[in-house]
């Protein structure tokens, strides 16, 4: 008798058009790997019973997204490094001895699409971030891994900019700014804000994208977001959304629970062509 499939799920809210469950399956058919993946919704105040109920009932592995990162940091037994650095996890994995290690791909899967999609260079690059959440903790550290020569945090409440600065100031140059900066002379400018997710966007100065080498928006949709379409307008040619990175951070996922890294350029153009609401 076949073994059933490893069971494996993204926990967020709203998680209802989340493309993990795609990937993940086309990571699975692609390396031949016998699991199932489904999007699991938690209410804001729920996700610890939640998540509980799911490796409880013989979960493998959870994705981790809005608005639950830093809370899983706290529910994992265990974090990895760049976890522990991070303050928030992207991703759960039950151990052999029914423990939940705790990571954060973000940061990786931010880099390769930065390289990969965008074609820009980290290392020697003055970077301006736009927001201070969990997904930005995630980032900061391997960007400054990678020879970031700055990094500044925009945030409308400068206090939570600050504090990220001062937990990465042992890595390297980061500081923290107000979102309505008119600071000039940023190489990349990368949007974390998640209130973009429904339409809506801060008034930005265009001096922080005017001599820029690209514009990176975190999220993604089947149209182009609000803050790329403002960074068109500014002129940028090099820009682009989050898709990518939510694939390569997924590789990283599927890595850390099954030992195989799959491929993702295929994975990527697939979604992209595939005409699909692209939120998460």
């Amino acid at each position: 008798m076949n073994a059933p499939p490893d069971r494996y799920a993204v926990i967020g809210h709203p998680i209802e058009h989340s493309k993990s469950p795609a990937i993940h399956t086309a990571f699975a058919r692609q390396t031949g790997q016998h699991l199932t993946y489904e999007r699991l919704p938690a209410e804001p105040d729920a996700f610890a019973a939640t998540v509980a109920t799911f490796f409880a009932d013989g979960g493998a592995g959870l994705n981790v997204t809005l608005p639950f990162k830093t809370e899983a940091a706290a529910y994992a037994d265990r974090l990895t490094d760049r976890a522990q650095r991070a303050g928030a996890v992207n991703t759960l994995a039950r151990r052999d001895d029914g423990t939940l290690l705790g990571d954060n791909t973000d940061g990786i899967g931010l880099a390769r699409d930065l390289e990969r999609g965008l074609d820009t260079a980290i290392a020697g690059a003055r970077i301006l971030i736009l927001g201070a959440g969990g997904a930005v903790r995630g980032v900061v550290p391997v960007l400054l891994e990678q020879g970031a020569a700055e990094i500044c945090v925009a945030n409308r409440t400068v206090a939570k900019a600050e504090t990220i600065a001062h937990d990465f100031a042992d890595m390297g140059t980061v500081r923290a700014c107000p979102l309505n900066t008119e600071e000039d002379g940023w190489d990349l400018v990368i949007n974390a804000i998640s209130a973009g997710l429904g339409g809506e966007m801060p008034d930005l100065s265009p001096a922080i994208i005017a001599r820029a080498r690209g514009a990176y928006d975190m999220l993604y949709a089947n149209v182009p977001t609000p803050f790329l379409r403002w960074v068109a307008a500014q002129g940028v040619a090099r820009r682009c959304d989050g898709l990518g990175m939510l694939v390569e951070q997924a590789a990283e996922s599927f890595a850390l629970w099954r030992g195989v890294r799959p491929s993702t350029v295929e994975v990527i153009a697939a979604l992209r062509q595939s005409g699909d609401p692209r939120t998460p």
